[in-house]
C-alpha cells in the first residue's frame, strides 16, 4: 500500500484551489454503470449520462488518474458494464463483487481504494440513490473526501434524485457535476494537454463544440486576411 500524503500540491500561492479537489490526490470510482439499470433510470437521458461517464473515462486517461469500477451481478438482470468506460480508460480496474449492494462491503474494493494512497474519492453510478449513495456515506466515514458526479450517475425518479442531493450534503459528501470535474481537474489552459481537454468540453458542455468552431474560424479567417 501506498504512503497517503496530507499535502495539497494543487493549492497556488494565491490560495486559489485550497478548497477545491486536488488531482493528484484523486481516485474515481465508477459503479454500477450496467445495461439493465440504465432501463430504469428516468432523471436523466440516458444517452447524456452515457457521454457523461465516457467523458470522464476520457479525463481519467489523459490525466493520469486511477479509475476503480465495479458492478452488482453483471451476469444477471442487472447487466454488464457499459463497455466506454474501460475501452477508453484502459487503466481502469474492475472489482468484481459476491452479490453485495454496497461496494463499500465487499473487502477487495475497499482494499484496492486504500491500495491508491489517495483520499479523495469522486463516485459516480446507477443507481445514485443505492450504488453512489452507500459506498460515499461510507466513504466519508472512513475519512475520505467524497464527491458524487450528479449527472454522470441516474435513478429511476426525479424524486430519488432530488431526495439522494439532500442525503449526500447531509451526509458529508460533495455533489458536483461532469463538466464541474473538468474544470476543477483542468485548472489553466497553460498546459501541454490543452488542445485535448478542450475537446472534452464538448463532451460534457455539446454547445461549447460551437465555441470550438467559432474560433476555429475566426483563427482561419485572420489567417486568409493576412
Amino acid at each position: 500500500m501506498q504512503a497517503i500524503s496530507t499535502e495539497k500540491t494543487s493549492v497556488r500561492a494565491t490560495g486559489g484551489g485550497a478548497r477545491l479537489l486536488n488531482p493528484a490526490d484523486t481516485v474515481v470510482l465508477l459503479l454500477d454503470h450496467q445495461s439493465g439499470l440504465f432501463q430504469t433510470v428516468k432523471d436523466i437521458p440516458v444517452a447524456d449520462l452515457r457521454r457523461n461517464v465516457a467523458m470522464i473515462a476520457r479525463l481519467c486517461t489523459l490525466l493520469k488518474i486511477p479509475v476503480i469500477t465495479t458492478a452488482s451481478e453483471p451476469a444477471g438482470s442487472n447487466g454488464p458494464l457499459m463497455p466506454e468506460i474501460h475501452e477508453l480508460a484502459p487503466h481502469a480496474v474492475y472489482v468484481a463483487r459476491k452479490g453485495e449492494v454496497n461496494a463499500w462491503d465487499n473487502e477487495d474494493f475497499v482494499e484496492q481504494v486504500r491500495s491508491t494512497g489517495r483520499k479523495t474519492l469522486v463516485m459516480a453510478g446507477v443507481w445514485t440513490s443505492v450504488c453512489v449513495m452507500f459506498p460515499a456515506l461510507d466513504a466519508v466515514a472512513a475519512g475520505y473526501d467524497v464527491y458524487a458526479v450528479i449527472d454522470a450517475s441516474g435513478d429511476p425518479s426525479e424524486m430519488a434524485s432530488r431526495v439522494s442531493l439532500a442525503r449526500f450534503v447531509q451526509g458529508g459528501v460533495k455533489p458536483t457535476s461532469t463538466n464541474a470535474l473538468l474544470s476543477e481537474m483542468h485548472r489553466t489552459w497553460a498546459r501541454p494537454e490543452a488542445a485535448e481537454l478542450a475537446q472534452l468540453y464538448a463532451l460534457a458542455a455539446p454547445n461549447y463544440a460551437a465555441v470550438m468552431e467559432s474560433y476555429a474560424r475566426a483563427q482561419q479567417a485572420a489567417r486568409d486576411n493576412a
